[in-house]
C-alpha cells in the first residue's frame, strides 16, 4: 500500500494554487493506490469536507483535474465558481465552467466535470474518458485513458500565507538526506580544530534543549526525548551541557557539539549572567558547572582553565528566541540580548537567531512547514527577531522543535537541518580568517 503523499510535488501543486484568486492550501483526503480505486473509497474519504479538487494522472503522462466550491455532492451540482485545468512543473492551465447548471456529476460509477473530465471505476480501477462539450469548452482531443493515480484534495483557506516563498526551499527525502550528510562530513577548516562548538542562549521556555532533542531525532530517525526537556518556571538545564550529535544512535559523533546552559534571565541576578555566559564562550567554564547567580564564574571556580585552547571555546551562538514570545519580550531581556550581541560582535564570534514555535503562530505552518517562508505572520516574527537584536533578517532561521510528535516529519527535519548548516557555514567563514597561534598550533598537535 503506498504512502499517503500526494503525487504532485511542490512544483505542480503551487502551479494549481495560482489558479485561484486568493493564497490557499491543498490537503490530501483521498488517494486510489493508498485507499482503493473506486469511487466508494473516494466518496467515504472526501464527504463532507468542503471545496475540493479532483487531480487524475493519466498513462499518457497528463495530469488533469477538477474544482467545484461546495461539499461533494451525491447528484449533480451546480457551481458558478467551478473549473476544470491542466498541469504539469511549468505551468497550470483553467478552463472555467460555460453552463454552471451542470458542473459537476456524481453519478453511481461515474465522476465528472461535464464530458470533458469523467472518471469512471470498474473491476478496481479507474479510467478518463474525454469529450469535447458545451459545459466546459472544446479544449481537451476526445480519448479514454487509464489513472496511474487519482487524488481528492480539500481547498484550504490561508489568508496569512503569500502565493510565493520569499525564500526556496527543496523540500524532497534527496535534500533532507544532503543536508544531513552536509553535517556528518563537516569538517572545520581550521588546523587546531576537529569539532565545532555551537551554544545555545536564550530566555526560559524558548526551545534551546528541545532544540538538541529534535536534532538528535533528526539524526536517529526516530523521536528522542529526554526527561530535562520541559516547562518549568526557572528552567530545566542548570549546567554545562555539551551534546554530542552522532550520526545515529550508538554512532561516532559528528564534528557538530551543541552546548546548552542555564536560561537567561531578566536581570543578572537572575538566570545567566552576562559575565557568567561570556566565561563560557571563552572556555573557561569546565563542562558540568553549575551556574549561581551569586557566585560567578572565577580563576579559583573548579575545573576553570586559565588557559583555553580553541577546542575549549564556543565557535557559534544560536540565541534560541520564542515566535510566540518575541513581540512581548521585557526591555532589559532585550537590553541583556543586544549586550550579548555586541560582545560577541567584539570578539568576532559567529552568532544567530534561531526563532523556534513558528509552527504555534501560523495555521498553514502547523498542517505543514514548507509553508514557513510563505507565511506573513512568520515572516513579521522573523523580522521582529532580527530588530531586536540588531542582526539583518538573513541571520534568523526559523524551526519547529518536536514536541509532541510521535515520528519524524520530512519537511521539519529539513528545516531544522538547514538551520544547523548555517551555522555550519558561519563557523567555517569566522575559521577562514582565523590565523592559529604557534602554542595553539602545538597544542593541536600535541592533542
Amino acid at each position: 500500500m503506498s504512502s499517503l503523499i500526494s503525487r504532485l510535488g511542490l512544483e505542480r501543486e503551487r502551479n494549481i494554487q495560482k489558479l485561484f484568486p486568493e493564497p490557499v492550501s491543498l490537503c490530501l483526503l483521498y488517494k486510489a493506490s493508498h485507499h482503493g480505486f473506486t469511487l466508494s473509497a473516494l466518496r467515504e474519504k472526501s464527504e463532507n469536507q468542503g471545496r475540493f479538487v479532483l487531480i487524475v494522472y493519466l498513462e499518457t503522462g497528463a495530469v488533469r483535474g477538477g474544482y467545484i466550491s461546495k461539499h461533494l455532492p451525491r447528484q449533480a451540482c451546480a457551481d458558478p465558481e467551478a473549473f476544470v485545468f491542466s498541469v504539469d512543473e511549468k505551468s497550470a492551465t483553467s478552463f472555467p465552467v460555460q453552463d454552471h447548471s451542470k458542473a459537476f456529476l456524481y453519478e453511481g460509477q461515474k465522476v465528472a466535470f461535464g464530458d470533458c473530465l469523467q472518471l469512471l471505476s470498474e473491476n478496481k480501477k479507474m479510467y478518463v474518458v474525454s469529450k469535447p462539450d458545451d459545459i466546459y469548452g472544446d479544449f481537451w482531443a476526445e480519448e479514454t485513458a487509464d489513472c496511474l493515480e487519482v487524488e481528492v484534495h480539500r481547498v484550504q483557506d490561508v489568508g496569512d500565507v503569500l502565493l510565493n516563498p520569499w525564500m526556496e526551499v527543496t523540500w524532497t527525502e534527496n535534500h533532507k538526506e544532503e543536508l544531513r550528510q552536509n553535517l556528518v562530513s563537516f569538517k572545520p577548516t581550521s588546523e587546531v580544530l576537529s569539532k565545532a562548538r555551537v551554544l545555545l542562549l536564550g530566555p526560559v521556555g524558548s526551545g534551546k534543549s528541545s532544540f538538541i532533542n529534535s536534532i538528535r531525532s533528526v539524526m536517529y530517525r526516530h523521536i528522542f526525548l529526554m526527561p530535562y526537556v520541559g516547562t518549568m518556571q526557572d528552567g530545566f538545564t542548570k549546567k554545562l551541557k555539551s551534546c554530542e550529535i552522532r550520526a545515529q544512535k550508538g554512532g561516532p559523533p559528528t564534528p557538530l557539539t551543541l552546548c546548552d546552559v542555564l536560561a537567561l534571565g531578566e536581570s543578572e541576578e537572575t538566570g545567566l549572567t552576562l559575565h557568567d555566559t561570556l566565561e563560557v564562550i571563552k572556555g573557561h567554564v569546565p563542562e558540568g558547572h553549575k551556574f549561581q547567580s551569586n557566585a560567578p564564574i572565577n580563576p579559583a571556580t573548579a575545573g576553570y582553565r586559565l588557559a583555553p585552547a580553541m577546542k575549549d571555546r564556543i565557535h557559534c551562538v544560536a540565541f534560541v528566541l520564542d515566535a510566540t514570545e518575541v513581540l512581548f519580550y521585557s526591555k532589559s531581556l532585550q537590553d541583556k540580548l543586544k549586550e550579548l550581541r555586541w560582545e560577541l560582535s567584539d570578539m568576532d564570534i559567529p552568532h544567530v537567531i534561531l526563532l523556534t514555535k513558528v509552527d504555534q503562530v501560523c495555521k498553514a505552518v502547523e498542517a505543514d512547514v514548507q509553508y514557513v517562508y510563505r507565511s506573513r505572520i512568520v515572516k513579521e516574527r522573523m523580522h521582529k527577531a532580527a530588530e531586536l537584536m540588531g542582526l539583518p533578517v538573513s541571520f534568523v532561521l526559523p524551526v519547529k522543535n518536536y514536541s509532541s510528535e510521535l515520528s519524524v516529519n520530512c519537511n521539519t527535519d529539513i528545516l531544522l537541518l538547514s538551520a544547523l548548516n548555517c551555522m555550519l557555514r558561519s563557523i567555517d567563514d569566522f575559521l577562514e580568517d582565523y590565523t592559529p597561534s604557534p602554542q595553539e598550533i602545538e597544542q593541536r598537535q600535541t592533542f
